[in-house]
């Protein structure tokens, strides 16, 4: 018999069929082409140890060296930062000494955001970049985001390349008068916040005669200091804040999606504010809540934002494939084209660059805008969400009824040492064969409207299962036909 430990993100009636047991090893620490993410404190159970700290940093630190502009000129040099969480300070520590010991110039910018250290990467025009977050992880654990010098992610084969180094341990360390010098700079955040403030599209006047009254979710992170002054520049003539004390004490479970933001629509209810927003701890996704209390849905937030741009500005647009086809819908009405990536934010980025996208992003609210930067980027979310609803004039529940009305069911599998995954899919892709198959990440099977998409996590030990239909009891019907077919897949392997 196969029994697979299962986490069910969408209603409770998808847990009645399948049984549902702890794995017997969790899985701690992920190495992924996309950086090093894990647990803290777990007595070397495989987790984010100060050791794999060191031996993570040194091997990208010793690709920066040998990948570095103007090379001979200068030393090389990294900008750090980080989210508010506990870990966040013994962390950064580590990888500041250990890019110092390997005469890597260090610049840190504290307490910041995601986005916001991608753009001190090009402001200082440094050779790279390290972000100290987890994202929506829980606070038990931390991670390393890694950045090219452009202040984007690095690729799948820079990635691998940083993973053979650490593998092979082939570190060279500078002689104590080639150190690398830290230095810190608190003033990216504003140059971050200018930036935005300045984009045509951003409209602080219009913003400012709404008198907006606002309900900020910060979950005691980064956001709790960076949302509300971008808020204030903006306009915004009140700000509510729930959880925006920078603790990295999650007082909620981290992903800002709805089940997790019950106090802030609670909030909303007591409060009669305009809107409410959400952001996760490093600030690159955003999730949006209606006057009602109601969600707005973290797919529309992308829809929402891309269809002001499109008003605005005619072009192509992207999401990933595990995001609602509403993207594509207002895309093509706005005489543009829709192309859709692979999961992670490299991938969409990637695909926005050769397609000459005027925006794109995530479906779980992270908003890409290449007049500011390639990457998601929740200030730039929010100044335009804002503008939009400004320019519209209506409530913000009136607005989200402008757009088709997908819903989507999101799912997911934990893995355990047993399951073959990519038996797993190949077992999925022949019991399919006839449908529309899409093999670029996982396995994507569409149905006219309809569709679900099974993938492997990057960040997580999970196969996610999201599927959307034209109504959430045909979404929930076809997230649990799926697992039900992957249980059949175990059994019959």
């Amino acid at each position: 018999m196969f029994i697979f430990h299962c986490k069910v993100e969408s209603p409770q009636s998808l847990q009645k069929n399948y049984i549902c047991v702890p794995n017997k090893k969790t899985v701690t620490l992920i190495q992924s082409i996309s950086g090093i993410r894990g647990t803290i404190g777990n007595n070397g159970d495989g987790g984010l140890s100060p050791a794999e700290i060191v031996k993570f940093t040194s091997a990208y630190g010793t690709w920066i060296k040998r990948n570095q502009k103007n090379k001979g000129t200068r030393k090389p040099k990294v900008v750090i930062g980080r989210d508010a969480r506990l870990s966040g300070k013994f962390v950064r520590n580590i990888i500041a000494g250990t890019l110092q010991a390997l005469g890597i110039d260090v610049t840190d910018i504290g307490l910041a955001t995601t986005p916001t250290v991608e753009i001190a990467v090009s402001g200082e025009n440094a050779d790279g970049g390290i972000i100290i977050t987890a994202s929506h992880n829980p606070k038990n654990w931390n991670a390393l985001k890694l950045l090219n010098s452009k202040g984007e992610f690095i690729s799948e084969a820079e990635g691998k390349d940083v993973l053979n180094i650490a593998k092979s341990g082939s570190f060279e360390y500078a002689s104590v008068n080639s150190l690398g010098e830290i230095r810190e700079d608190d003033t990216y955040l504003q140059k971050h916040i200018d930036l935005i403030l300045n984009l045509p599209l951003v409209d602080v006047k219009a913003i400012k005669a709404k008198k907006f009254k606002i309900v900020l979710d910060a979950v005691n992170s980064v956001g709790g200091i960076a949302v509300p002054s971008l808020l204030k520049q903006l306009g915004v003539e009140e700000i509510v804040p729930l959880f925006c004390e920078p603790t990295g004490d999650f007082k909620h479970e981290a992903e800002p999606i709805p089940e997790n933001l019950t106090e802030l629509s609670k909030k909303m209810e007591r409060t009669n504010a305009h809107l409410g927003f959400a952001v996760d701890p490093d600030v690159d996704r955003l999730a949006i809540v209606c006057e009602d209390g109601e969600m707005f849905g973290e797919e529309y937030t992308l829809v929402a934002v891309a269809d002001y741009i499109l008003k605005n500005k005619k072009g192509n647009t992207v999401s990933n494939l595990s995001s609602t086809r509403a993207l594509k819908d207002i895309t093509i009405k706005a005489g543009g084209n829709y192309f859709a990536s692979a999961v992670g934010e490299v991938n969409v980025v990637e695909t926005m660059k050769k397609n000459n996208a005027v925006i794109g992003g995530e479906g779980n609210g992270g908003i890409i805008y290449p007049d500011l930067h390639y990457g998601r980027d929740a200030l730039v979310g929010i100044a335009l969400f804002l503008t939009h609803l400004a320019k519209f004039g209506k409530s913000c529940s009136m607005l989200r009824s402008q757009y088709p009305n997908y819903h989507i069911s999101k799912n997911k599998i934990e893995l355990s040492p047993e399951i073959n995954v990519d038996k797993v899919l190949e077992g999925i892709k022949k019991k399919y064969e006839k449908h529309i198959v899409d093999t670029s990440d996982g396995i994507k099977l569409e149905f006219d409207k309809d569709w679900i998409h099974l993938r492997r996590s990057n960040t997580e030990p999970i196969i996610r299962i999201i599927a959307e239909g034209d109504s959430r009891t045909t979404a929930d019907n076809l997230a649990e036909k799926l697992m039900h077919d992957i249980s059949e897949v175990m059994k019959n392997r």
